[in-house]
């Protein structure tokens, strides 16, 4: 068991494709093979250490959740997470078990698939401001964290640098065309409810989520990770109660303790203190084990 956050990744001999401000991609010619790093980022911003085995949870969980949804929306996997690397791999395994998955090479779409089934985060914002939340008008009289009547498709760009920002469906139709923003929007809401109701379940409110798609072999077929602590806010049902922000599995909680500091949000980033470190690893380990049965 690694004890150190991983941080930071070069595999000798594979060429690097991108990095994220988590994931490091590499070009195994056909393929692409997206490794999750240990490091968190918070106001877009990477902070100097990281979560120790955050990035296994993310891929073991993203690999979960593709087996549960395979048969209603196609994804970009090649390869299981019990399947053996690559002979060109293997010398590798060290490093990349847990933390690894093999994928087909799609074309990202252009903007972020964000379904919301609560009022949270930049939608609560714009709700007490304008009742709306990405254009969509919504009932007055809401409060952080109710339950939205239905869960509502609400597009963002994506931004290679700095903030993503909230669209409207027209603006992202026009980003993409109409027929695929309608394709993610239906896919997008499938994925949602069925998570929704299989992690109430197990105790946990999805609240909102993030997907993202890309057009392979022409279809569009779901990418990148899916429904992790890091692209989700992920509530205790048995605490839940609305009219404020709820405790979390997710890194909301890293983000409440940097709002406690006098930091304006651009890099350098600050250290997290230990307990921070330590506490943040238990609320993925958590979620990771509630949703899966199975300990990190």
């Amino acid at each position: 068991m690694r004890n150190e956050p991983l941080l930071q990744l070069d595999l000798p001999g594979i060429r690097k494709f991108k990095t994220g401000k988590v994931r490091e991609v590499f070009d195994l010619g056909e393929h692409l093979l997206i490794v999750a790093t240990d490091r968190i980022s918070a106001f877009d911003c990477v902070l100097p250490n990281g979560i120790p085995r955050k990035g296994e949870v993310l891929t073991q969980l993203s690999h979960f959740w593709l087996d549960q949804t395979r048969d209603l929306v196609p994804n970009h996997r090649v390869a299981g997470p019990d399947d053996p690397l690559p002979l060109s791999l293997q010398a590798f395994a060290p490093v990349l078990d847990r933390r690894s998955m093999i994928v087909k090479k799609a074309q990202p779409l252009a903007i972020e698939c964000v379904v919301r089934g609560y009022l949270a985060g930049s939608g609560w914002k714009e709700y007490r401001a304008q009742q709306t939340v990405c254009g969509l008008k919504l009932p007055a009289g809401l409060k952080e964290s109710d339950p939205l009547p239905e869960p509502i498709f609400t597009p963002s760009t994506k931004a290679e640098a700095g903030h993503d920002e909230n669209i409207s469906f027209a603006q992202a139709a026009r980003a993409v065309g109409a027929d695929l923003a309608e394709a993610a929007r239906t896919a997008s809401l499938k994925l949602y409810r069925f998570a929704r109701d299989y992690a109430r379940q197990r105790g946990i409110i999805i609240a909102d989520t993030k997907f993202e798609f890309g057009i392979f072999d022409g279809r569009l077929i779901l990418i990148d990770e899916v429904l992790t602590p890091d692209s989700s806010r992920f509530w205790p049902a048995a605490q839940y109660e609305p009219g404020h922000s709820q405790p979390s599995f997710d890194k909301q909680f890293v983000r409440d303790y940097l709002e406690t500091l006098d930091w304006n949000k651009t890099p350098p980033a600050p250290r997290l203190p230990d307990e921070v470190v330590t506490k943040t690893a238990a609320k993925y380990g958590e979620a990771y084990t509630r949703l899966t049965g199975r300990a990190v």
